[in-house]
């Protein structure tokens, strides 16, 4: 039995002696036609599904190789999940893809697309009326929505639903998409689709649609048999009835013969271990004939093929020969499959010519294929991908971009997004909150063009991945043999139509295998591919290895190419793309707002503030200038949107989107789910769709279970695709502690080490409301220009303060500024703000957030003792304004670093490490918060930083 595969060197050898043993066709036919069981694939079109999957293979071989003799620094494979060609084959190269680390495939399936190198397939021919189906259950609808064979913007629709409440229906009471009033029978889909053969369900994704006549379906004819979805032999299986199955099990979790359980070596280190002392011809990745040969003319695949084009004889069941179509040709050392395979050979030795993360990252990625790279998190992409599905249908109705908006990528109106992920994600809490997302959506009546591909392996626990996909509201479920690469395009064509025409989410199971690994060889996709091509009468096997072969020196010509690339050589190279700051755009991008809201946009403005705009309102508290700020944000940036927990309906927790709303309309301002993970995932997507999207975050504690939302996918856009992709945001946050301790921790958490080393971020805390208005125009014209992903910590403690000194004094309070004024009161990133109190000579005191008010109450009573100090409220916290802390600091030569979070890991310890790096040779002390979470009630103030504990800090440090 052909399994427990543990080494490239097995499953190449295996590989190609099944594929010499599959002999020649009996009767050839012409790559033009298509399947003769009236599948969905020409024989082209499956000989290039073949190339997209072993062009992936070798690529697994390739990497293990590379990695055999310390060049190649990336070893998961694809092998087992080729069948994700034939999804990307039912796609468009347009359709935006965010895909799991096991896509090679799909990446070489999609570059094809993209240069016109996937075959398109001809007319389907128009099949005789079948008779009436005598079982009433048999007949199908014949509405657009549900009707067989139907053609959805060029591609094959999904299975016609099953009548309500019959076995095999899933009833998920969503309104119609017609909006008909009623319950929806959605059927689960699992490799069954009714389509009649040599009808359009074969059309390619990128074919027009078939006119309404050629695609309308009589209500009285029945729907022929399908393929059954779970074949453990694509080659040998007889066709079975279209059934919805009941098992939740797909072959990569039965007939193996052994526990579906992976044991207790990992993949990676079983991918991983060899034994060193192996010769490179015990160990070849590509190809029988040894690499050292390789500058042999005709090494490779030279015995027994004719010339391209030549005839070949082909001698039928009764031994007459006639001239028949000609061999297949050798693959083009410079196609389509190549040039895909020589991206990720780059990234695989991270050389810098690598397209997408240009030697930071292996992964697949490319903007010019409408991939987007995505981190190697489990999961963690798929929040994105919901956010970026809302965000198309919002374009799609008619978002405009603002005069001299810069240009963001252009999807196509009708795209839909696909994002693919493994079967143990599944269980993975980012997964769980963009499913559920994403239902909760639809269940809304809002349009989510989200296809979801669970690749299953089989390593979950039996049936537990199909349970759980199905159980998702607001979801359909398709389900596939990824084994069978038939089955596989033409579900999967299902499924893209059926979201691509109803504009609503849908989970593609696919079927997989894990090779190199315990998976079962036998049920080997690219094997299976083979299998289907010479028994079809496409090619036989010698030619398929022949091309294997082939394919092989190609990829290793590549690779020695790639390892003669230069490598990243320096830190700036590295950190070129991280985050770039140009301040003079950002800052003419505010002068230009303010030009538009002076000038054209006056009328919209003065209309938005009924008639009133808040110039003209009086001192504004902290909450009120940031929601003045918003609304002059929201009129500027047509594709702004503000959205979170109760922002809409309630104003947010704290009142500060009052009524933004009501001025916006629900499009720009809404609510959602209350998970904070799903909120991020939405700002992501959106960013990247082109819109300015201000999340709110309700409080600080709230951020941290979805805090890898910023860390590992907002931050690392840029770093991985070279700024070819960018997600700018601006997420609100209301944070730190206030004294009374309303609430306890969760509405008090006063730690934000978790965002001061998140690379490229920006992270701002306004302390006074002349500082709120301007930096949140700062965040939102960096977001704008550079892409910039920042975080808007508000003093939840100040939102509503007013005093500073005595009661009634209205010092924390200020005027809002006209329009004209916000050029010159810009604040730019990484610039601080400083308090002279008295002579100012004798103490700095470096803080920020509540530590500013309490600071200047603080130097007050010192004033009164004859100590003259300065405050410098800090405003930003990543990055640190380090000149201005180092210019204060030596104005006086004593430091007072007040930090209202806690000591370790706090903002003080980054002053005190700049003051230490830049050789400060003063006297420094901090006063911060205690290594404590945040009690209840008055004991807050056991540990938080008070007003007393300033004052006596300056007096030691003033004592030394």
């Amino acid at each position: 039995m052909l399994s427990d595969v543990t080494t490239p060197h097995d499953l190449d050898d295996r590989l190609r002696a099944e594929l010499a043993a599959l002999g020649a066709p009996e009767k050839r036919r012409d790559l033009g036609e298509r399947l003769p069981d009236g599948g969905p694939l020409t024989g082209a079109q499956a000989l290039a599904l073949f190339d997209a999957q072993l062009t992936s293979r070798l690529l697994d071989l390739a990497g293990q190789w590379l990695h055999g003799f310390g060049e190649g620094y990336h070893t998961i494979e694809s092998a087992g999940h080729e069948g994700n060609a034939a999804v990307a084959a039912a796609l468009r190269p347009t359709d935006p893809a965010l895909l799991h680390h096991r896509s090679g495939a799909f990446y070489c399936l999609r570059a094809a697309q993209a240069a016109g190198a996937f075959p398109t397939a001809p007319p389907p021919a128009v099949p005789p009326t079948p008779a009436p189906a005598a079982d009433p259950d048999a007949a199908v609808d014949a509405s657009p929505d549900a009707g067989p064979g139907t053609v959805v913007d060029g591609s094959p629709s999904a299975a016609p639903p099953a009548a309500a409440g019959s076995p095999g229906s899933a009833v998920d009471g969503s309104p119609a998409a017609d909006g008909s009033p009623g319950t929806a029978a959605r059927a689960e889909v699992h490799g069954s689709s009714g389509a009649v053969p040599g009808t359009s369900s074969g059309v390619s994704p990128d074919e027009p649609a078939a006119s309404s006549a050629q695609r309308a379906t009589p209500a009285s004819s029945a729907v022929a048999p399908a393929p059954s979805a779970v074949i453990p032999d694509p080659a040998a299986a007889p066709a079975l009835p279209a059934a919805v199955h009941e098992s939740h099990d797909l072959p990569a979790q039965r007939g193996t013969g052994q526990d579906a359980h992976i044991n207790s070596t990992s993949q990676e280190q079983r991918s991983t271990l060899r034994e060193p002392e192996r010769s490179w011809n015990e160990s070849a990745p590509m190809g029988a004939v040894s690499y050292q040969d390789l500058e042999r003319p005709g090494a490779a695949g030279e015995a027994g093929s004719l010339p391209a084009g030549a005839p070949a004889i082909v001698v039928d069941a009764d031994g007459d020969a006639t001239v028949g179509v000609p061999d297949l040709p050798q693959p083009a050392p410079d196609d389509a499959f190549a040039a895909a395979a020589r991206d990720v050979l780059r990234g695989i030795v991270a050389s810098v010519e690598e397209p997408a993360a240009g030697g930071r990252q292996k992964l697949f990625g490319r903007a010019d294929l409408a991939v987007v790279p995505t981190a190697a998190n489990a999961g963690s992409h798929l929040p994105r991908a919901v956010g970026l599905g809302l965000a198309l249908e919002r374009l799609r109705r008619g978002a405009r971009p603002a005069d001299g908006e810069p240009e963001v990528a252009a999807w196509p109106a009708d795209a839909v997004v696909v994002c693919s992920f493994g079967d143990a994600s599944v269980n993975h809490a980012t997964v769980t909150a963009a499913l559920n997302t994403a239902g909760w959506y639809d269940h809304t009546g809002l349009r989510i063009p989200v296809l979801f591909v669970c690749e299953d392996s089989g390593g979950s626990a039996d049936g537990w991945v199909a349970t759980t996909l199905r159980s998702r509201p607001g979801i359909r479920y398709f389900a596939a043999d990824g084994t069978d690469v038939a089955e596989s395009y033409r579900v999967a064509a299902e499924a893209a139509a059926w979201v691509r025409r109803h504009r609503r989410p849908a989970v593609l199971h696919l079927g997989a295998v894990r090779l190199m690994g315990q998976g079962d060889a036998a049920r080997d996709p690219l094997l299976a591919t083979a299998r289907l091509l010479v028994t079809s009468g496409y090619a036989g096997g010698e030619e398929l290895l022949s091309r294997y072969d082939e394919r092989g020196w190609q990829l290793r010509r590549i690779a020695e190419e790639a390892l003669d690339e230069p490598k990243l050589a320096s830190a700036v190279d590295v950190v070129r793309e991280l985050a770039p700051r140009r301040p003079v755009r950002v800052a003419r991008a505010v002068a230009e707002a303010a030009e538009r809201a002076a000038g054209p946009g006056a009328g919209a403005r003065a209309e938005a503030f009924g008639g009133k705009p808040p110039e003209l309102t009086g001192p504004l508290t902290l909450a009120q200038s940031i929601n003045a700020a918003l609304a002059d944000g929201m009129l500027d940036h047509p594709r702004m949107a503000v959205f979170g927990r109760d922002v809409a309906a309630g104003g947010g927790a704290h009142g500060v989107t009052e009524g933004l709303r009501d001025r916006f309309g629900a499009a720009r301002v809404f609510d959602t789910p209350r998970d904070e993970t799903s909120i991020l995932g939405l700002g992501l997507g959106a960013g990247l769709a082109g819109m300015l999207p201000v999340p709110e975050i309700q409080y600080l504690a709230y951020l941290h279970s979805a805090e890898d939302q910023l860390r590992g996918e907002a931050a690392t856009m840029r770093f991985f695709s070279r700024g070819a992709f960018r997600n700018p945001m601006v997420v609100r946050v209301a944070a730190l502690a206030g004294e009374d301790g309303l609430g306890g921790h969760a509405r008090n958490d006063n730690s934000v080490a978790v965002l001061r080393d998140v690379p490229g971020l920006v992270v701002a805390v306004p302390a006074r409301p002349d500082d709120a208005a301007p930096m949140l125009r700062t965040c939102l014209a960096a977001a704008r220009v550079d892409g910039s992903v920042c975080v808007f910590l508000e003093p939840a403690a100040l939102y509503d303060a007013r005093d500073l000194y005595a009661d009634g004094d209205g010092e924390w309070t200020a005027e809002y500024a006209e329009p004209g004024a916000w050029a010159d009161r810009h604040v730019p990133i990484g610039r601080a703000r400083v308090y002279g109190i008295g002579s100012a000579e004798d103490l700095t005191i470096i803080t920020f957030g509540s530590g500013v008010r309490m600071s200047l109450r603080a130097a007050a009573t010192l004033a009164a003792e004859g100590v003259g100090s300065r405050v410098v409220d800090l405003r930003w916290l990543a990055p640190l304004p380090v000149a201005d802390i180092i210019r204060e600091a030596s104005a006086t030569g004593r430091v007072l670093v007040v930090d209202e979070t806690r000591r370790s890991g706090g903002v003080g310890e980054g002053v005190v490490s700049a003051l230490v790096d830049t050789g400060y040779v003063g006297a420094a002390r901090r006063v911060a918060g205690l290594d404590s979470f945040v009690p209840l009630g008055p004991a807050a103030r056991q540990v938080l930083v008070s007003e007393e504990a300033i004052t006596q800090g300056a007096r030691t440090l003033l004592a030394r």
